[in-house]
């Protein structure tokens, strides 16, 4: 790799502190800043309050009726020369005095009207006594209602962009009252804002000049300090590491390479790191060996885990009676989901899932303890019930790592087409009648098998007709989960089984495991995915098939 000042490490270390710096002179002068403004901006609008509350102490609230209806009095020229003088001693472009329409407050008659144009080069063009205009805005008539209902005492409009020749200013409305304390109009000074602006101007280059001033010295110090303490040390320890990764040798110790805890800590770890990688390459190959011998025990468990199951299908080929298929998808490379059917004898067919507690090669041998259990006891002639007590009894004797698991047991009469079932707290059956669709049979739940001692499993009959289906799955199909932690659920289930229901039982599992694919995306498989259909035929029926 090319080397140069960019790949450097006192120079992005230096760079990034004198960055960091350089952040915090503007992040702490913007707050400076904001502050000063927002200090500056108060100051202004109460400044400009009171000076519109002194101006309107001067207009007598008891004679704005008569005003409003012409009477151009004495007392009303030197009410207006007044305001004409506040308007200068004061530096404002505009003092005038509106008398609001209080149905709507969306038009006003003038009373007053005193224009400095000189103050803000502005454009302004008096209105004579008793001018009619509509209100500006929304805005400003929410404010004449709250002013004229005494719900405020002052109220505030900020503009601070110019157009048709108005340049940025702040309005402040004060109420004009009568003896009686009544709200008669209301008074509106305008005040350019050019004054906070130059205000602001050079509080604005002393900080920019002060910052880039402090993170210059600061660079220097910080640059001379790091070269020194930090850079030199750590770059000695860098060549080492590089030397020892060419040349796999011990080197010299780096004891003492600097008087800081951390370095000194870092020096000693790349010290005892040489020592131990030395006996690490050493031990690599018999490590590296044990691990392809597990790794081929774990294939070797797969390969006996799938043939205590039915893999070939379809597994009867002389009998009509049925069809059947199952899948079986370990999480890890084995798994504790199983699935199994066997003809008890010429006239029953045993259907049997299961899923252990657990995941890996515990859950796999206790998968295949139960298997062989329930096939040996099947065998002999026993109900689903008397089964399941009996492997229950069975695996308690002899359950130190107290695992347990779920069962889904059935036997079939192939000639009448009567299903005896039993479900040791098993995810529920599906059923679908012929010509119907895919649904939940809610039947009776019995306790775990291995986790109690003496338990009893009640069974219960369904008759099956042909064309009639059981799919039984485990709960690895409704829990798959996707990347945000949401489900599958047995809803999504359902839909899947009904995309194509009449589809043989062979499309329809790999119709299903479709489904929870595209839903789970890129997540990772948390669990077995494990499922069986089984569609009854009828007694000596052809398969459809055939």
């Amino acid at each position: 790799m090319k080397k140069g000042i960019w790949t450097s490490m006192a120079f992005n270390l230096i760079g990034v502190i004198v960055l960091l710096l350089v952040i915090l002179g503007v992040t702490v002068s913007t707050l400076g800043f904001l502050s000063f403004s927002d200090t500056i901006v108060s100051q202004y609008t109460e400044s400009t309050r009171h000076m519109a509350d002194t101006a309107a102490s001067v207009i007598n609230g008891d004679h704005i009726e008569a005003y409003k209806n012409g009477e151009y009095t004495e007392e009303y020229r030197q009410t207006a020369a007044r305001l004409d003088e506040d308007s200068r001693t004061m530096h404002v472009s505009l003092i005038y005095l509106i008398d609001v329409d209080q149905s709507d407050y969306g038009r006003f008659v003038s009373i007053f009207n005193a224009v400095n144009n000189e103050v803000d080069n502005t454009k302004y063009t008096p209105w004579e006594l008793g001018y009619e205009r509509d209100t500006t805005n929304d805005e400003y008539r929410e404010k004449y209602r709250l002013l004229y209902e005494k719900q405020e005492t002052f109220q505030t409009v900020f503009r601070r962009s110019s157009s048709a020749g108005v340049h940025p200013h702040i309005t402040s409305m004060v109420p004009v009252k009568d003896s009686t304390g009544e709200v008669k109009a209301i008074l509106c000074m305008q005040r350019p804002i050019s004054e906070i602006e130059n205000a602001r101007r050079p509080y604005i280059l002393i900080v920019v000049f002060s910052t880039i001033a402090l993170c210059v010295l600061a660079g220097l110090l910080v640059s001379f300090f790091l070269r020194r303490r930090f850079v030199k040390p750590i770059r000695k320890v860098s060549e080492e590491a590089a030397r020892f990764a060419k040349e796999n040798t011990k080197g010299k110790d780096l004891a003492g390479i600097s008087p800081y805890t951390e370095l000194a800590n870092l020096a000693g770890s790349i010290d005892t790191m040489e020592t131990d990688m030395v006996k690490y390459m050493e031990n690599l190959t018999a490590v590296t060996a044990e691990k392809e011998r597990i790794s081929a025990e774990l294939s070797l468990a797969r390969k006996i885990q799938a043939n205590s199951i039915p893999t070939e299908f379809p597994p009867f080929p002389d009998r009509d009676e049925f069809d059947i298929y199952a899948s079986m998808n370990p999480a890890r490379e084995v798994g504790g989901d199983f699935y199994n059917f066997f003809l008890i004898d010429e006239d029953h067919l045993g259907i049997v899932i299961g899923d252990v507690s657990g995941k890996g090669v515990p859950a796999a041998l206790f998968m295949m303890v139960t298997n062989i259990l329930i096939s040996d006891r099947t065998q002999m002639g026993s109900t689903p019930g008397e089964i399941l007590k009996f492997v229950n009894n069975s695996l308690c004797q002899h359950n130190k790592a107290e695992m347990f698991v779920t069962i889904w047991l059935a036997v079939l009469e192939l000639s009448t087409g009567k299903l005896t079932a039993s479900n040791a707290g098993h995810e529920y059956p599906v059923l679908k009648r012929a010509g119907g669709k895919y649904e939940l049979y809610k039947d009776i739940h019995g306790f775990v098998v291995g986790g109690l001692d003496g338990m009893t499993y009640k069974e219960y009959e369904l008759q099956l007709n042909p064309g009639d289906r059981v799919f039984v799955y485990t709960d690895g199909v409704p829990e798959a989960t996707d990347v945000g932690n949401e489900a599958f659920g047995t809803r999504r289930m359902l839909e899947a089984l009904n995309l194509d229901p009449d589809a043989d039982p062979e499309k329809l599992l790999k119709t299903v495991r479709g489904a929870v694919d595209g839903f789970v995306k890129e997540a990772e498989q948390f669990d077995d995915l494990t499922m069986l259909c089984l569609e009854y035929n009828g007694p000596g029926n052809k398969k459809k098939n055939s």
